[in-house]
């Protein structure tokens, strides 16, 4: 399987937050899966660290990403193509996400979120918390 991180789903990784369940831990963990990082996630994080939204160390993720055999996804022009023709919600106008989602599109990939807008897309996602029991 390949999986697709989100920038928050990344980020709980590192952080060995509980707010990545189990289920999604597991999968990202699995040796027979390819877990993908978009270039975008680490943009946005830098963004995030330049405002003041977030304490991360840009360089410290890069080797945590290497360490894990993670692998770093460009931005292609396939994807841009996909992200082109996504279908505009008003209330989702985050251009990360949206990015992301067009990545995980082309790639044939899960994309690991706990965004609630992403189950408006022609993506597969596997939601970060666990299900409900």
């Amino acid at each position: 399987m390949k999986l697709l991180l989100d920038t928050h789903a990344l980020l709980w990784w590192l952080g060995d937050e509980a707010r990545l369940g189990q289920h999604a831990r597991s999968r990202i963990s699995d040796p027979g899966n390819t877990v993908l990082i978009s270039v975008a996630s680490l943009w946005e994080i830098v963004v995030k660290v330049r405002v003041g939204k977030l304490q991360a160390d840009i360089a410290e993720i890069e080797e945590a990403i290497a360490r894990d055999d993670f692998l770093r996804l460009d931005i292609r022009p396939s994807h841009l193509a996909v992200l082109s023709g996504l279908p505009k919600h008003p209330d989702h106008r985050d251009p990360f996400d949206h990015l992301l989602i067009a990545q995980a599109i082309s790639e044939d990939a899960t994309f690991v979120s706990e965004d609630p807008h992403a189950a408006r897309y022609a993506v597969h996602v596997l939601s970060c918390s666990d299900p409900a029991a």
